[in-house]
C-alpha cells in the first residue's frame, strides 16, 4: 500500500467511523445510554436524601438504600450490555494494537543494540543521552506550564456548571503517585524476558544499552551479533509494513466504538472543555514546531509531512504506542541516523509525552475549578513539579494520564470523585494528546540528529 494511499484510507476510515458510530448510537446504543443516565440521576437524588437524613433506622432511609442498590445494578447491567454491542467494532482496533505491541519490544531492542554498538564509544552514548534528556526536560516543563497557564486563563471548570459527582461513585481508576522505589522498578529490569512480555520500554532500553555497549567492547566477535541484530530489525520493520496495512480497519473500529458509546451529544455537553483543550494542543503544536524550526529550519515541514500517517494512527486509536513502528520507519526515511532514532524514540515514549503532560495540569486544575477550589500560584507550581516527577515511567500503565491525575488529586485534597467528569470524554481527549506525543517525539529525534551531525 503506497504511503499517500494509506493516508487517504485512514482519513476515509476516520470519517466512515464517525458516521457509522452515530448511526449505531442512535439505532442501537441510545436505549442503553438512556437507562444509564436515568439510573445515575436516581443515584444522585438518593445520595442527596441519604446525606440529609438524620435517622438511619427509619423505613424511608432503608427504602432509599435499597433503591440506590437497585439503580447501581441497572447502571452496571446496561453498561455491560452497551460494551457487548460495540465489541465487534472494538475487536478491529484490538487486533491491530495487539499486533503493534507484538513487534514493539523486539523492534526497540534490536534497533537500539545496533545503534549503540555502531556508536561504540560509551562517551558518545552518554553525550547523545544527555542532549536527549535535556530536550525532554525542557519539553516537559513547557508542556506542564502551558497547561497550567491556559487552564487558568480559560477557567473551563467554572464555565461548565456541571453537577458534581457524588462521593460514593467509584471511578474505577486506582489513585497512585509513583514512589521512588516504583520508579526504579519501572527503569531497571529484573528479567529482560519479563520486560519484553510486558512491553516495559524503559527496561528494554536499559538492557539494550548494556548489551550494545558490551557488544561494541568485544570487538571483532561482536560484529556477528551486530549483523544478526541488524538483519532481525529489518525483518521486524518488514512485518511493521504488513501490520500498518491494517491501520484503516483499526481506525474505523476504534472511532466507531467511541462515537457509538458516547454519541455526538457528549461533544456538545463538554464542548467548552474539549474545545479549550484542543485549542491548547494547537498552541503546544505551534511551540513544538517552532522549536524544531529553530534547529531544523525548513526541513521541519518535510518532517511533519513524513509523520502524518503516524499522527493519524495515534489520533484514531488513542494511543501513541500504535504509531511507534511507523514513526521509527519514517524518521529513518527522513534522514535521521538509525543509531539516533533507535536511541531517542524509545526514551521519548517514557520521558517525552508532551500531550499527556499538558493534559495532566489542564485536567487537574479543571477539576479543582469544578469544585470551586482556589489553588494559589505556589500550590499550582508544586502540583506542576509533582506531576513532572510522578508521570515518569508510567507510559506502559493503562490510562496512565488518569492514573497520575488521580494520585495528584489526592495529594492536593481535590475530591477523587471528580474524575467521573473526565472518564466519559477521556477517549476523545486521549486522541489529541496521543497525536501530540507522536509529534513531540518525532521533532525531538530530528533535533538530536541535527545536533549530532547525523541528519542526511
Amino acid at each position: 500500500m503506497q504511503k499517500s494511499k494509506l493516508t487517504l484510507y485512514i482519513f476515509i476510515a476516520l470519517v466512515a467511523g464517525v458516521v457509522m458510530g452515530y448511526v449505531y448510537n442512535v439505532n442501537v446504543i441510545n436505549k442503553f445510554n438512556s437507562k444509564i443516565t436515568a439510573a445515575e440521576v436516581s443515584i444522585k437524588a438518593n445520595d442527596v436524601q441519604l446525606t440529609a437524613s438524620t435517622d438511619t433506622t427509619t423505613a424511608a432511609y432503608k427504602a432509599l438504600k435499597t433503591d440506590r442498590v437497585a439503580q447501581v445494578k441497572i447502571r452496571k447491567t446496561n453498561d455491560e450490555l452497551r460494551e457487548d454491542k460495540v465489541e465487534y467494532f472494538s475487536i478491529l482496533s484490538d487486533i491491530f494494537l495487539r499486533l503493534v505491541k507484538m513487534i514493539i519490544a523486539p523492534l526497540v531492542f534490536t534497533t537500539l543494540v545496533v545503534g549503540v554498538a555502531k556508536v561504540g564509544d560509551i562517551k558518545a552514548v552518554g553525550r547523545i543521552g544527555g542532549r536527549t534528556l535535556l530536550w525532554f526536560l525542557i519539553a516537559t516543563l513547557v508542556s506542564l506550564a502551558l497547561g497550567m497557564i491556559l487552564v487558568n486563563l480559560f477557567e473551563p471548570g467554572k464555565a461548565m456548571h456541571l453537577m458534581l459527582p457524588d462521593n460514593h461513585l467509584s471511578t474505577g481508576i486506582k489513585a497512585t503517585a509513583l514512589s521512588l522505589k516504583e520508579f526504579i522498578g519501572h527503569v531497571f529490569p529484573k528479567s529482560i524476558f519479563e520486560a519484553m512480555s510486558n512491553n516495559e520500554i524503559l527496561q528494554i532500553v536499559v538492557f539494550a544499552l548494556f548489551f550494545g555497549v558490551a557488544t561494541a567492547a568485544i570487538g571483532e566477535k561482536g560484529e556477528v551479533v551486530i549483523k544478526a541484530m541488524d538483519a532481525i530489525s529489518h525483518v521486524i520493520l518488514k512485518i511493521t509494513g504488513y501490520v500498518m496495512q491494517l491501520a484503516p480497519l483499526a481506525v474505523f473500529g476504534s472511532i466507531t466504538a467511541v462515537i457509538a458509546k458516547q454519541g455526538l451529544g457528549i461533544l456538545s455537553t463538554y464542548a467548552i472543555f474539549i474545545g479549550e483543550f484542543y485549542f491548547s494542543l494547537i498552541i503546544l503544536w505551534a511551540i513544538i514546531v517552532f522549536a524544531g524550526y529553530f534547529v531544523l529550519k525548513q526541513r521541519v515541514f518535510a518532517l511533519l509531512s513524513s509523520i502524518k500517517d503516524a499522527v493519524l494512527i495515534a489520533f484514531s486509536t488513542s494511543t501513541s504506542e500504535a504509531a511507534y513502528p511507523k514513526v521509527l520507519l519514517e524518521m529513518e526515511r527522513f534522514g535521521c541516523s538509525n543509531k539516533i532514532v533507535s536511541f531517542v524514540l524509545p526514551l521519548g515514549y517514557s520521558f517525552n509525552l508532551t500531550g499527556s503532560m499538558m493534559y495532566m495540569t489542564f485536567a487537574s486544575l479543571f477539576l479543582a475549578q469544578s469544585y470551586n477550589m482556589h489553588l494559589s500560584f505556589d500550590r499550582q507550581l508544586t502540583m506542576l513539579l509533582v506531576l513532572m516527577l510522578t508521570s515518569k515511567g508510567v507510559a506502559g500503565v493503562p490510562r496512565a494520564a488518569l492514573v497520575v491525575i488521580a494520585g495528584t488529586m489526592a495529594m492536593f485534597n481535590i475530591p477523587e470523585a471528580g474524575l467521573a467528569l473526565l472518564i466519559g470524554i477521556d477517549p476523545i481527549l486521549d486522541m489529541g494528546r496521543s497525536a501530540t506525543n507522536v509529534l513531540g517525539n518525532a521533532i525531538a529525534t530530528g533535533v538530536v540528529s541535527k545536533w549530532e551531525g547525523e541528519l542526511e
